[in-house]
């Protein structure tokens, strides 16, 4: 008798989860975190440095699986590109967070499952647990329309700068209302 009233309480609380997650299909789970991403949406130029040496890109960034994520195609602008990334970020359903999965051209190796962080204001902000080190990533919008993507290496003595990029629009899209 106790295992059935087990197997019924789980199903309650079950059923309450889903419920929840289901009441809030089709609309943005995280409002703020949605409203920065689809201000990304568009092609952009990046340039800047990454570990000191300087670098141009061309990022494409368009919402993807339902419009549920925003993915960011980014390609080194040389003949032939040596480094391609592709950037998927996702306001979380359940907590008021971002999550980020960032895979590259260095291979699955350097991939990690998630990174995670928040969006406040004009801001995004991630950390993302490899290996070897942590990395902080945040993209700020800027009131002139271009953004700023910073990433920070994590140290034994605090962060310090690995790369960062001023990003400029090419063609941009209008924000989903």
């Amino acid at each position: 008798m106790r295992s059935v009233r087990r197997l019924a309480v789980a199903i309650a609380v079950s059923a309450t989860a889903w419920s929840s997650v289901a009441a809030q299909d089709g609309v943005p789970p995280n409002a703020a975190a949605d409203s920065v991403l689809g201000r990304l949406l568009g092609d952009w130029t990046m340039i800047g440095q990454v570990a000191g040496d300087s670098v141009r890109y061309t990022l494409r960034v368009t919402r993807t699986l339902q419009g549920r994520y925003v993915s960011l195609h980014m390609l080194e602008d040389a003949t032939p590109p040596t480094y391609e990334a592709r950037v998927v970020i996702g306001a979380d359903t359940v907590a008021p967070r971002v999550i980020a999965h960032w895979m590259d051209s260095f291979g699955a190796a350097y991939s990690v499952p998630a990174g995670y962080g928040t969006a406040r204001g004009d801001s995004i902000q991630f950390t993302i647990a490899y290996s070897r080190s942590t990395f902080r990533d945040v993209f700020s919008a800027n009131a002139d329309g271009t953004w700023r993507l910073a990433v920070d290496a994590q140290t034994p003595n605090g962060w310090r700068s690995f790369a960062e990029y001023r990003i400029v629009p090419v063609r941009t899209v209008r924000p989903d209302p």
